[in-house]
């Protein structure tokens, strides 16, 4: 049934085709890239795309070619452990407020409703004011800023399976809550977590990139996205592809996310299997 899935949902094969090119490049980035991505050559600066380097140079003569590789490992590393962070967080509170209910569903999904009233790209930039841009700062806190959404769907999956059948006898037999919930409630939710965790690795990327060219995410010369576009927009009409290929790199990553997402909702989910669409 997959296989007859896949056969007519050629967008999903798209967006795990290019999620499978950046992790590769991301990897081999070493092999790859044609030069040291910080090396500079002012001698070489601004060149236009040309068989030497295949997307010109930057301001400092660098190949923008290989930053914009090594480039692919950063948004790989906050994508992956950004979610990751966000994903346990909200599974973890959306199962306690899902299945306890009572005192303790009504407190933390207060708190998410505090939160959400809250722009997470406002409080993301609030946080970083105070401990200073890095790569990790970035990862933990998209991470500690972004489970809200994950929170509020996993207590909904929890608040109806948790009067399945197969709970209620889980529940008669005198199992524990914690093994309840993992080895019988958590494994049947999975589907949505998983479509949510692939389209917040876009969601991630993007919001890294913004934070870069805004200059408190990764700092120079570490090479970003993000402040690859940042370093470009000053040479706007001397030096298109400053700006051209960064930008491309972002929005085709995410793209595929995306695409790889909606993918998967429409596999997991029944009631869209057999509908034909792709989003």
């Amino acid at each position: 049934m997959i296989k007859h899935y896949l056969k007519h949902q050629p967008l999903m094969i798209w967006g795990s085709a290019i999620i499978a090119l950046l992790i590769v490049t991301a990897f081999g980035a070493q092999w790859i890239a044609p030069l040291d991505p910080i090396q500079q050559t002012l001698s070489d600066r601004l060149l236009a795309p040309s068989w030497q380097h295949w997307m010109g140079t930057d301001q400092y003569g660098r190949d923008v070619f290989s930053r914009l590789v090594y480039g692919s490992r950063i948004s790989l590393a906050v994508g992956f452990v950004a979610v990751s962070i966000y994903i346990f967080i909200g599974t973890l509170v959306g199962s306690l407020a899902g299945y306890y209910g009572g005192w303790v569903d009504a407190v933390l999904m207060r708190l998410v409703d505090i939160l959400l009233c809250i722009p997470t790209f406002f409080l993301i930039l609030m946080v970083i004011a105070f401990v200073g841009p890095s790569i990790i700062n970035i990862m933990v806190i998209i991470g500690l800023t972004a489970w809200t959404d994950v929170a509020r769907l996993v207590r909904g999956e929890v608040l109806a399976l948790k009067e399945r059948e197969f709970v209620q006898a889980a529940k008669v037999i005198g199992l524990k809550d914690a093994r309840i919930l993992l080895k019988h409630i958590l494994p049947n939710a999975l589907g949505p977590i998983l479509v949510v965790a692939t389209l917040g690795v876009g969601g991630s990327i993007l919001t890294e990139s913004a934070l870069s060219f805004l200059g408190l995410g990764v700092q120079p010369p570490v090479a970003s996205w993000g402040n690859m576009l940042q370093e470009g927009k000053d040479h706007l009409t001397d030096a298109w592809w400053l700006v051209t290929f960064p930008g491309l790199a972002i929005f085709i990553t995410v793209l595929g996310y995306n695409l790889l997402g909606n993918g998967l909702r429409d596999l997991l989910d029944p009631r869209l299997r057999g509908s034909g669409r792709n989003g």
